[in-house]
């Protein structure tokens, strides 16, 4: 398996569940069976991508970077798509998650790479 692979599985993953999760909102509640059916395909393929990269990334590391790269960036496709707004409290939040994922990146020997 090339080195890259588990990145680009992840990578995968992430871009499905922030997909899904838009899907999500415009489904209404369900209530709309297109985006309903989106949402389900985005989150599968999700879950595809992300076992791809637990085959190499260990399961902390690969659900840390999932989880907070798809709420930062689920939160800016809030704020461009769906115009919701962020207040002051949210972004800091947001820039502790992406510090934490930079940290364990550059510092953890146990990511995996």
């Amino acid at each position: 398996m090339h080195p890259f692979f588990p990145y680009a599985a992840l990578t995968a993953a992430i871009i499905c569940e922030v997909t899904g999760s838009t899907f999500m909102a415009k489904s209404e509640q369900f209530t709309r069976p297109i985006p309903t059916l989106l949402m389900a395909l985005f989150f599968g393929m999700s879950f595809y991508c992300l076992t791809q990269a637990l085959r190499v990334i260990p399961l902390g590391i690969t659900y840390a970077i999932w989880a907070g790269c798809g709420i930062v960036l689920t939160a800016i496709v809030g704020v461009v798509v769906l115009r919701q707004a962020l207040d002051v409290a949210a972004i800091i939040g947001i820039g502790l998650i992406v510090s934490g994922v930079v940290v364990m990146q550059v510092f953890s020997t146990s990511s995996g790479h």
